[in-house]
């Protein structure tokens, strides 16, 4: 393994407090995997084996309901990690993940880390961090889809892309429009009107780039009352 996809991995939460000799041990045996873009990374209802940390790309969670619709669960990029818990508990994966862009995974056996978890008991730690890193993310995207707009949803989703702190940035949307109105809670041509309210907020779409004039202002937004955004129409 790359010795940047080992520090990546080191730094991860799934491992970040993990002793040096375990997590040693844990990614010695681990594999580096390679998805093409679309490709199928685990069906949902497939038994959990693996715990995977994103080393290159975007992979994207998602459930089928029984009249075939999708809802996108998450979407995790470098450095991010998922399918712990059920792994864990030896669990069939509840959601389907499929890589959104070419990606590389650093695939964990669950087995290997039950392993560990027996011979260095405080790396149970390291997954209850990662599994409620999941279920904080979660209650923010419940929490966001009942206590803000639609177009305050896709600001927050702009700062979090962000890689500037203030003033004007540009930001490099990473994967498509379709994907990003799914991880939002929203339809394709409810995201085109959120973009479009955004224009006078200083955010111009333009092809996969938003440029932003002024992040504390979008931010100051993103925050407001969703009341007084309604009350405006955006």
């Amino acid at each position: 393994m790359k010795a940047e996809y080992y520090r990546l991995a080191r730094e991860s939460v799934l491992l970040g407090s993990a002793p040096e000799v375990v997590v040693e041990a844990v990614l010695g045996a681990a594999h580096l995997r390679e998805f093409e873009r679309g490709a199928t990374i685990f069906l949902q209802g497939e038994q959990a084996r693996a715990i995977y940390i994103v080393a290159e790309g975007w992979v994207k969670l998602y459930r089928i309901a029984p009249n075939g619709a999708e809802a996108v669960v998450n979407v995790f990029t470098k450095g991010s990690s998922f399918g712990e818990a059920v792994a864990f508990r030896n669990m069939p994966y509840p959601v389907a993940a499929e890589a959104v862009t070419g990606c590389r995974l650093i695939r964990i056996e669950a087995s290997v880390f039950m392993r560990m978890i027996e011979d260095s008991p405080e790396i149970a730690v390291s997954m209850l961090s990662a599994t409620y890193t999941h279920l904080h993310a979660l209650v923010s995207q419940i929490e966001a889809l009942k206590a803000q707009t639609g177009a305050q949803r896709v600001a927050e989703f702009l700062l979090e892309l962000a890689d500037c702190t203030s003033g004007a940035c540009k930001v490099v949307l990473p994967y498509d429009k379709v994907l990003i109105a799914g991880r939002l809670g929203m339809k394709p041509e409810s995201l085109s009107r959120a973009f479009a309210r955004l224009k006078d907020h200083g955010v111009a779409i333009r092809n996969n780039v938003a440029t932003i004039t002024d992040l504390d202002a979008l931010r100051d937004y993103a925050d407001e009352d969703p009341a007084q955004a309604w009350s405006r129409g955006g």
